[in-house]
C-alpha cells in the first residue's frame, strides 16, 4: 500500500491533464449527458474562454502565448462536443420543458433572447457572422501575412545573429536562442492560420446544428410525442437558439482573442498600456475630438446629455493631460538653468596635481542624440554590449583590455560618435537611435531606400532605415542591425585591430600575477628575474600585432627563458616564441585542416630578399622592388580568397619580421610565416606564386 502511494506522488498529474481532457471530450460526443453535468461543462468553457481572452489581452509579444493554437484546437472541440451532447438531450427530452437540455442553455433562451424565436433566431446569426465573417477571417488573415513575412526574413535575422555573435555582442547560448525564437515565431503564425480553421468550420457547423435540430425536434415532438405543430416549433428552436447562444458567445470570445493575439506588434507593454499610451497621451488630439463631439451634441434633435457629457470628458482629460506634460517640462527646465553652487574655500586653492587631466587607455565619446545609449538610468543597451566585447577579447586574446570610459561630447555632431585610445581618435562615425544599419553584404536581391552610408566597422555599403523596413531588408538579403550593434562592432574591431597598443605594462604584471596563481613556482623562478618584464611585453606585443592569441602564456614564458640567455632581439626572440607556438598559429589560420594551401615567394625574388636583409643597410628595400612587390602581394591575395582561401605568406625565417610589418599597412588580411611554424604533422600545397606565375 504504501509503495503505491508513494508512487502516485512521484506521478505528474499534470502530464495527464491534456490527455484526460481530449478523452473527456470524444466521450461527450458518444456518452449522453444528464442536465446538471451538461450545466457544469456549459459554464467551463465560458470560464475557460474568459481566461484564454484576458490572457491574449495581457501577452506582451506573440510568443508568451505559444500554446495558443493547441488552445484553439482544444476550445473548438469542446464546444463541438458540447452541441453534440446538447442537442442529443434536446432530442430526447425537449418535449418536457424549456428547462429539458439544463438551466444554462434555458437561462439563456429566455434572459438573452426574451423566450422570442425571430430574435433569437436573428441575434444568433449576427454573432456567427460577427465571428466568421469579421474576427476569424481578419485574425486568419494576419497570421496567414505574418507567417509569410516571419517566413521571407528568416534569412536576414540568422544573418544578423551571426553577426552579433562574431563581433562579441552574444554569446553562443543567446545566439541559440535567437535562432529558436525565430524558427518558434514562423512556427507559431503557421499554426495559427491553421488553427483559424477550426473556428471558422465551428461557426459553420454552429449554423448546420441548429437547422437539423429545428427540423429534428419538430419531427420528433410532432410524431414521437403528438405535440402541436407550433408548440413543437416554439419549445425545440428555444432550445435549439439557447443551445447555439451558449456555445457561440464563447467562439466569438476566443475568436476575438486570437484577433488580438496575431495583431499583437512586439512591445514590452500589454494592451491596456498600448492603449493609455498612444491614444490619450496628446492633448491637442482630446481638445478637437471634444470641440467636434460637442458640435454634434448642439445640433437640434440630437442626444444633448450624452454628446455634451463626452465632450466634456475629452476636454478634462486633455486639460489634465496637458497640465502634467507642462510641469514635467518645467522640472526638466529648472534641472537644467539652476545655477551652479558658489565653490568652496578649498576648491579655491592653488593648483595641485588633482588639476592635471588623467588620459583614458579606452575612451567613448557620444553626441547628445546618443545618449540613451549609454545612459545607466535608461538601461542603455550599449553598456551591456561594451562589457560583452571586453569578455569576449579577453577569452581570445588572454588578457584584459582597459575598461572604456564613455562621456558626452556637445562637440561633435548629435548623432556622431568617437573611440578614443590614449586621448587620440581612433575611429568615429554616426549612428540613429530608433532606426537600423541594412548593411549589403554583397549579394543583396534589391535595392532599399534610406541615408545610404558605409558600415564604419568593415567599409561595406549600407543604408539607414526606419524600423518599419526592418523585415523588408532582412527579406532582400541585408543584414540588419541596430544603434548599439553599430557602435559595438566598431569598437570590437578597433579593439582588436589595437590590441599590441593595449597591452602596456600594467596589463602585462596583470597577467603574470593571474598566471603565478596556476603556475606559481613558474614565474618565480622566471619573471622577472631570467625574462625581464620588459622584454616580455615586447615579445607580447609582436604576438599580438601578428594576431596570435597569448592564453598559452606558460609556453611563452618558457621559451623566451630557453632562448634570453643566447640573444637579447625581440625579433629573434618572437620567432622563437612563434617556433613553440607553431601549433597554435596554424590552428587560428587553419583550424581542422592537414594539408595548408600557402602562397610563396619566386625564388629569385626570394634571393634578393635575403640579400637586402643581410645586407648592413638594415634590410631597406629598393622603392622599385617593394612598389612590384606589393602589387603582385595583393593580386594573388586576391586570388586566393576569391577561391576561398585564408591568404597565407610562407617565408624563410629570415625574411618573415620584414615582410610582416611591411605588407601589414597595405594587406591586412595577408598573414606571413615561416617555415620554422609549420608543424610535422602538416603538409602544405603551393597555391599561388608572389613575382612569379600561379602554381
Amino acid at each position: 500500500m504504501d509503495t503505491f502511494l508513494e508512487q502516485l506522488k512521484r506521478l505528474n498529474l499534470t502530464r495527464l491533464a491534456g490527455p484526460v481532457l481530449i478523452i473527456l471530450i470524444l466521450t461527450m460526443m458518444v456518452l449522453p449527458l444528464p442536465p446538471i453535468i451538461l450545466d457544469i461543462f456549459f459554464t467551463f468553457n465560458i470560464a475557460v474562454s474568459v481566461i484564454v481572452l484576458l490572457v491574449g489581452i495581457n501577452v506582451r509579444q506573440p510568443l508568451d502565448f505559444s500554446a495558443f493554437p493547441s488552445v484553439l484546437l482544444v476550445t473548438t472541440l469542446l464546444r463541438l462536443s458540447l452541441n453534440v451532447a446538447s442537442s442529443r438531450v434536446i432530442l430526447l427530452q425537449g418535449h418536457t420543458g424549456p428547462d429539458a437540455a439544463g438551466k444554462v442553455i434555458e437561462s439563456f433562451s429566455h434572459f438573452l433572447v426574451g423566450s422570442n424565436v425571430a430574435i433569437g433566431v436573428v441575434v444568433f446569426v449576427i454573432l456567427t457572422i460577427i465571428n466568421f465573417v469579421v474576427i476569424t477571417k481578419g485574425a486568419g488573415r494576419i497570421a496567414e501575412v505574418s507567417a509569410r513575412f516571419t517566413l521571407d526574413a528568416m534569412p536576414g535575422k540568422q544573418m544578423a545573429i551571426d553577426a552579433d555573435l562574431n563581433a562579441g555582442l552574444i554569446g553562443e547560448e543567446d545566439a541559440r536562442k535567437r535562432r529558436s525564437t525565430i524558427a518558434e515565431e514562423a512556427n507559431f503564425f503557421g499554426a495559427m492560420d491553421g488553427a483559424s480553421k477550426f473556428v471558422r468550420g465551428d461557426a459553420m457547423a454552429g449554423i448546420m446544428i441548429i437547422l437539423i435540430n429545428i427540423v429534428g425536434g419538430l419531427i420528433v415532438g410532432v410524431v414521437q410525442h403528438d405535440l402541436p405543430v407550433g408548440q413543437a416549433a416554439e419549445t425545440y428552436t428555444l432550445l435549439t437558439i439557447g443551445d447555439g447562444l451558449v456555445a457561440q458567445i464563447p467562439g466569438l470570445i476566443i475568436s476575438t482573442a486570437a484577433g488580438i493575439v496575431v495583431s499583437r506588434v512586439g512591445t514590452e507593454k500589454d494592451l491596456s498600456e498600448q492603449f493609455l499610451g498612444q491614444l490619450f497621451t496628446k492633448p491637442s488630439v482630446l481638445y478637437i475630438t471634444a470641440a467636434v463631439i460637442g458640435i454634434i451634441g448642439m445640433i437640434p434633435n440630437m442626444p444633448h446629455f450624452a454628446f455634451l457629457l463626452i465632450a466634456s470628458l475629452l476636454a478634462g482629460l486633455g486639460w489634465a493631460m496637458e497640465k502634467r506634460q507642462r510641469a514635467s517640462e518645467q522640472q526638466a527646465q529648472l534641472a537644467k538653468t539652476a545655477p551652479p553652487s558658489p565653490p568652496s574655500e578649498q576648491q579655491m586653492a592653488e593648483v595641485s596635481w588633482s588639476d592635471v587631466q588623467h588620459v583614458d587607455q579606452l575612451g567613448l565619446e557620444v553626441g547628445y542624440r546618443l545618449i540613451p545609449l549609454v545612459d545607466r538610468n535608461q538601461d542603455g543597451e550599449l553598456l551591456r554590449r561594451i562589457r560583452g566585447i571586453r569578455k569576449k577579447i579577453a577569452q581570445e586574446l588572454g588578457f584584459l583590455v582597459p575598461a572604456v570610459h564613455i562621456r558626452d561630447n556637445l562637440e561633435i555632431k548629435p548623432n556622431a560618435y568617437r573611440i578614443l585610445m590614449k586621448g587620440v581618435e581612433i575611429g568615429s562615425g554616426e549612428a540613429y537611435i530608433g532606426q537600423f544599419l541594412a548593411i549589403n553584404p554583397g549579394r543583396v536581391s534589391g535595392e532599399l531606400k534610406g541615408m545610404a552610408t558605409t558600415d564604419p566597422a568593415f567599409g561595406l555599403p549600407a543604408v539607414w532605415i526606419d524600423a518599419g523596413k526592418r523585415d523588408e531588408a532582412q527579406t532582400l538579403g541585408y543584414t540588419v542591425v541596430d544603434t548599439s550593434t553599430v557602435v559595438a562592432t566598431h569598437l570590437s574591431n578597433l579593439l582588436n585591430t589595437h590590441a599590441a597598443e593595449l597591452l602596456g605594462r600594467e596589463e602585462v604584471q596583470a597577467l603574470i600575477s593571474h598566471q603565478a596563481k596556476e603556475s606559481p613556482k613558474l614565474i618565480e623562478d622566471l619573471v622577472p628575474k631570467v625574462v625581464s618584464v620588459a622584454s616580455l611585453q615586447k615579445v607580447l606585443q609582436h604576438l599580438l600585432t601578428d594576431g596570435i592569441h597569448i592564453r598559452d602564456f606558460r609556453t611563452i614564458v618558457e621559451t623566451l627563458a630557453d632562448h634570453i640567455g643566447v640573444t637579447q632581439d625581440i625579433d629573434e626572440l618572437t620567432a622563437a616564441v612563434r617556433t613553440a607556438l607553431a601549433r597554435v598559429i596554424v590552428q587560428q589560420l587553419f583550424p581542422g585542416e592537414t594539408e595548408l594551401p600557402l602562397m610563396t615567394l619566386d625564388p629569385a625574388l626570394e634571393n634578393v630578399l635575403l640579400q637586402a636583409v643581410q645586407s648592413k643597410a638594415g634590410g631597406g628595400l629598393e622603392p622599385g622592388l617593394a612598389e612590384n612587390l606589393l602589387a603582385s602581394a595583393a593580386q594573388q591575395s586576391e586570388q586566393m580568397e576569391n577561391q576561398g582561401y585564408n591568404p597565407v605568406l610562407l617565408t624563410p625565417p629570415g625574411l618573415r619580421p620584414l615582410l610582416a610589418r611591411f605588407l601589414r599597412r597595405a594587406l591586412p588580411q595577408l598573414r606571413v610565416i615561416s617555415h620554422n611554424e609549420i608543424p610535422d604533422n602538416k603538409s602544405i600545397r603551393i597555391i599561388a606564386v608572389i613575382g612569379g606565375s600561379k602554381g
